[in-house]
């Protein structure tokens, strides 16, 4: 593949590499080697090279050219049997192509009667980061580190390039709920979207059981549960804000109850002011814890209940969404399986008719070989329809579950730091509350002061007094 193009799908910015080539999302570049092992070196239009890993690239789909064949060049001179036309693909690999039924084959067809070929029109299955496919061309077709759905008979690969041991086409890939993933000893590299992050759209693709160990949830489930969770706990802080909303209120009624009260009221002088003023601070007070419950009320207790009236039913949206996704997927999953199946049977048909050929040529087994043929390419176009359908429910789901596990992590920042500004609002109003308060008793501790006993005691017996002649010793 070295050669061809590919398009970033996100951002790397190399440091995992020593060598590592720093890209943006949507970049093109040239592949310069696509050893095994998950990392690529490619170069940019700039200029720079170095490498990256592979799941961060989509390859782009190259038309194959159409090819003369020349005289000796294939291993028999002869013309192609009628249909059939050479082409080459990116890489130099000849492959051909029968314009009749869309069959495609990397052995040459023969014209000699009862000459098998290896059915190679399907396409295989790329795997990617997170069960990502990308579009597959034949240039792709058996390529080493590659994992192929279908299992053809005879292993057909380009000529000259190395073959694919049974056992890492087995190992190269996974499957989870139907979802094809790779294998963690082949891709170490490519498996967080985010590798930076804790985030949500890479922990969560598949299912967990409970602790109970008897079912299973769903990482999505996991998560529309994480939301629901922090709207009721919002709510709680609500109610909570409620109940202090009501103790305000409360001690307010009291205090302005107690400042009317007469107890005291006939205190004279420069203490008779100040005790007064005391009462009258005790009606300052109640007004101020008044305002204060107004507050909460209006900017902490009602931005908790409103914020997302309609939470639980978009989380429902979300989560009814996903499983739909999911259930097409799991039927394109057993689609496959099935067209699979059905090849293999077909093939095996087919090698058992070419065997009777061997045996006894006669123009019934003929027929029935090319009836087999027939109908062993029907079954490789039914799994290559299965497999493109399959790849694009995968990809759908794909694409899905990264948007919305996303979103719902921006949902999830967005309500704490929400409900951030609304306790520091409540911290704010109590600071002010504190501080009118300490305003109201400023003017009564300014009298308490003054009280001059005194004073007080010389205008009390101005006021009250009723003679200043007093009593002497007398005798009688």
């Amino acid at each position: 593949m070295s050669g061809s193009r590919c398009q970033t799908l996100y951002p790397f910015s190399g440091e995992r590499h020593r060598q590592g080539l720093r890209f943006a999302a949507g970049e093109l570049l040239t592949l310069l080697q696509v050893p095994d092992g998950g990392w690529w070196e490619g170069q940019k239009e700039d200029g720079l090279r170095g490498w990256f890993p592979a799941s961060y690239v989509q390859l782009l789909e190259q038309k194959p050219r159409k090819v003369t064949p020349q005289p000796g060049e294939d291993s028999l001179n002869c013309p192609l049997p009628p249909g059939w036309q050479s082409y080459m693909s990116p890489q130099g690999h000849r492959y051909y192509v029968n314009t009749f039924t869309n069959e495609t084959t990397w052995e040459r067809p023969s014209s000699v009667p009862g000459t098998p070929r290896s059915p190679g029109s399907q396409k295989s299955a790329v795997p990617a980061a997170n069960g990502y496919h990308t579009p597959v061309t034949p240039m792709h077709q058996m390529e080493p580190g590659h994992m192929s759905l279908r299992k053809p008979s005879g292993d057909p690969q380009s000529p000259g390039s190395p073959r694919m041991p049974r056992r890492l086409a087995r190992e190269s890939s996974r499957t989870i709920n139907c979802v094809t993933f790779p294998h963690p000893d082949t891709m170490q590299e490519q498996q967080l979207l985010k590798p930076t992050e804790w985030s949500y759209c890479d922990y969560f693709w598949a299912d967990k059981k409970d602790p109970q160990g008897n079912n299973t949830v769903s990482g999505f489930e996991i998560l529309l549960q994480k939301q629901l969770k922090g709207k009721q706990m919002q709510k709680e802080m609500a109610e909570f804000v409620r109940e202090r909303i009501k103790i305000e209120e409360e001690y307010a009624k009291n205090l302005s109850k107690l400042s009317q009260n007469s107890l005291a009221a006939q205190e004279e002088g420069t203490l008779g002011e100040g005790w007064a003023q005391l009462k009258k601070s005790l009606a300052d007070e109640a007004e101020v814890h008044l305002k204060f419950s107004s507050k909460l009320q209006s900017d902490v207790e009602k931005p908790l209940l409103n914020f997302r009236e309609n939470f639980k039913k978009d989380m429902k949206k979300y989560d009814h969404h996903i499983a739909d996704l999911r259930k097409q997927l799991a039927s394109r999953y057993t689609a496959v399986e099935k067209a699979r199946k059905a090849l293999t049977e077909r093939q095996k048909d087919l090698e058992m008719k070419t065997q009777q050929l061997e045996i006894k040529l006669s123009n019934k087994t003929e027929e029935e070989i090319k009836k087999a043929r027939r109908k062993s390419t029907q079954a490789g176009d039914d799994l290559m329809r299965c497999v493109d359908l399959y790849n694009q429910a995968q990809s759908k789901w794909f694409e899905e579950m990264v948007t919305s596990t996303l979103e719902l992590e921006r949902l999830e920042v967005e309500r704490v730091e929400m409900i951030r500004q609304h306790l520091c609002q409540y911290t704010q109003l109590r600071h002010e509350t504190d501080m009118f308060n300490q305003s109201t008793i400023e003017p009564v501790d300014q009298l308490l002061q003054k009280v001059e006993p005194a004073k007080d005691r010389e205008v009390w017996v101005q006021e009250h007094k009723t003679g200043d002649i007093r009593p002497v010793d007398m005798e009688i």
